[in-house]
């Protein structure tokens, strides 16, 4: 049972959290003067130890080095200790499992730290094994370099050991590299170690600035994990290192192990810089999402495919708006993009299609170009149009439409001259939708309320949910409301709110009466289950009975209970809630009492 760890918040796999010593740590963090090591049990078995609420007991253990064979960590495994104080086990890849801790120090970090395939092999066997809310603390391996990347793997805690020592030895580290100190004319840092004369500056100061550095970059690193903004900032810094560059993609491999603890919305901006924005799981979700989730529900209607834009959403961009004055509402606008593939107009909002940020040079590189012809090739294999009228440029985007679209039996009729906003481009695209029905507003909105439905919940889900209902606003902030004959109706004067478009998501928010909807529709049901009371303002983890195991942090929820029916936003995965001892598992929006 964990009583001293909680996770606040999350960014991928990375969470910032607080040890709760007394006084209490935010992590991620070092721990040096925070830590009581209670010995060894190789040479002589230990007395148990008193514990300190000011630090992080280490309980009695049996370190074993990497490469040691399963059996024989299994057998000298050290059996799980039952303390009433914060408290750390130290545990091997193979001998990871709940110990009752509330911390858990990787036995092998020193000899997997530097080789990526084996250092994710080792975090991931931990964080797997050991329950969601305890802490995970890799000792004497953290630099200013590579802390950042650590954490972005799931690491919580680290200690100053190796910077220190770094130091002793002559090296003068940098959050980008490691000087020898002689070599230094000047000190190239202001802290307080640095502020003395070049000559006075010796092996002790150099360990004293090591150790600045590296806690001024985990303030930093905690910084970016509440913000949401860690993954952009280890996509730089990881390339001051060949190895942490290579965690940071072997990690995007694992979607298996990343997906369910990285939330699915985020107010945070994402900034798509590098060719590894394509591999990071929001992509990728998004991109899966948009390609088995998402049905075309605009009938016979071409589709209209249009380049994106600098400005999010794309339909308050300049170009945007004369693309959509052309077309009049007589074909299906879908915007082709890199990094995140093809956006249907009704997900344009939905994060993170209005939340990235790209560099613009006129030029796919291959993997881009390969990524968004995949998405798109998916996504017409998926959905059902009679043609295809291309409103894109010659650079690259012809290419990508063309290899997408080979052997798939489907008409493309190309129409930009010479670029797309130009007087005779917009008046082909004109020309190629002339003759083609125009649809109304309500049926623009119904299929964007259902579109978002079908991609936060499964296929099918927005016509399960909502057969027939009725809008009211206006888009972005569409209110979602029972037909005048349903039973939840009310007349003429609308029936019951259902549900509301979050714009800065663009996501669904239920109501009550839309969440009992949902309970009682086919589309597939995200439920959390608590015991016998009834919350206000949120749902502790320790009263979850049970939890559906896809939910994921920042999905719609319902929860039940014998003596309440809520819903909310989740605040992390459904395996975490039912495992969790601490932490908020549900952000509740609406509560009725039972």
């Amino acid at each position: 049972m964990t009583d001293y760890f909680e996770v606040h918040a999350r960014d991928g796999v990375a969470r910032a959290g607080e040890l709760r010593l007394d006084p209490p740590l935010a992590t991620p963090a070092a721990v040096d003067d925070r830590v009581i090591d209670a010995g060894s049990l190789w040479p002589a078995e230990r007395d148990a130890p008193e514990g300190d609420a000011g630090a992080l007991t280490v309980l009695p253990h049996r370190a074993l080095p990497a490469g040691t064979p399963a059996e024989v960590a299994a057998a000298f495994a050290v059996d799980p200790a039952d303390v009433d104080f914060p408290s750390a086990a130290v545990v091997s890849a193979e001998t990871a499992a709940d110990r009752g801790a509330d911390a858990y120090v990787l036995s092998e970090a020193q000899g997997v730290v530097g080789h990526a395939e084996a250092f994710l092999d080792a975090v991931v066997a931990v964080r797997e094994a050991t329950p969601p809310d305890t802490a995970l603390y890799l000792a004497g391996v953290a630099t200013p370099r590579n802390v950042a990347t650590l954490v972005y793997a799931g690491v919580d805690l680290v200690d100053t050991t190796r910077a220190r020592v770094e130091g002793t030895r002559g090296r003068y580290l940098t959050t980008d590299a490691a000087l020898f100190l002689e070599d230094l004319d000047e000190l190239p840092c202001p802290c307080p170690a640095c502020a003395v004369d070049r000559d006075e500056f010796d092996r002790a100061a150099c360990a004293d600035h090591n150790e600045r550095v590296l806690r001024g970059e985990l303030g930093r690193v905690r910084r970016r994990v509440a913000d949401g903004r860690l993954r952009d900032y280890v996509e730089g810094q990881a390339r001051h290192a060949n190895w942490c560059t290579a965690v940071l993609r072997r990690l995007d491999d694992r979607y298996s192990f990343a997906e369910p603890r990285t939330p699915v919305v985020d107010d945070a901006s994402m900034q798509a810089a590098t060719e590894d924005g394509l591999r990071r799981v929001e992509i990728q979700r998004f991109a899966d999402r948009v390609t088995t989730r998402y049905r075309n529900r605009f009938g016979d209607r071409p589709l209209v495919l249009v380049p994106c834009s600098a400005t999010k959403p794309y339909s308050e961009s300049p170009s945007h708006a004369q693309f959509h004055e052309a077309i009049g509402y007589r074909g299906h606008l879908v915007s082709m993009t890199s990094p995140i593939g093809v956006v249907p107009q009704e997900l344009e909002l939905t994060y993170p299609a209005q939340h990235y940020d790209t560099v613009v040079t006129g030029r796919w590189s291959a993997n881009e170009r390969e990524f968004v012809v995949e998405v798109l090739r998916r996504y017409l294999r998926r959905t059902d149009y009679p043609r295809v009228v291309a409103h894109v440029p010659d650079e690259g985007y012809r290419d990508v439409v063309a290899d997408a679209t080979a052997g798939l039996d489907l008409p493309v009729e190309y129409t930009v001259a010479d670029h797309p906003t130009t007087d005779e481009s917009l008046a082909n695209l004109r020309a190629a939708l002339a003759g083609e029905s125009t649809y109304r507003k309500r049926e623009r909105e119904h299929n964007t309320v259902r579109a978002i439905a079908d991609y936060m919940l499964g296929p099918a889900a927005g016509d399960d949910l909502f057969e027939s209902f009725r809008t009211t606003s206006r888009h972005p902030k569409l209110q979602v409301r029972a037909p005048p004959d349903h039973e939840d109706g009310g007349g003429d004067e609308g029936g019951a709110q259902w549900a509301a478009m979050v714009p800065n998501y663009g996501v669904l928010a239920f109501t009550l009466a839309g969440a009992r909807r949902w309970v009682e529709s086919d589309a597939p049901t995200k439920r959390v289950d608590i015991d016998g009371f009834v919350p206000h303002g949120s749902v502790l983890a320790p009263g979850v009975v049970d939890a559906t195991d896809a939910i994921r942090p920042g999905d719609e929820v319902v929860v039940e209970g014998p003596r309440a029916f809520a819903v909310g936003r989740a605040e992390m995965s459904g395996p975490e809630m039912r495992a969790s001892t601490r932490g908020v598992a549900v952000d509740v929006r609406h509560v009725e009492e039972l």
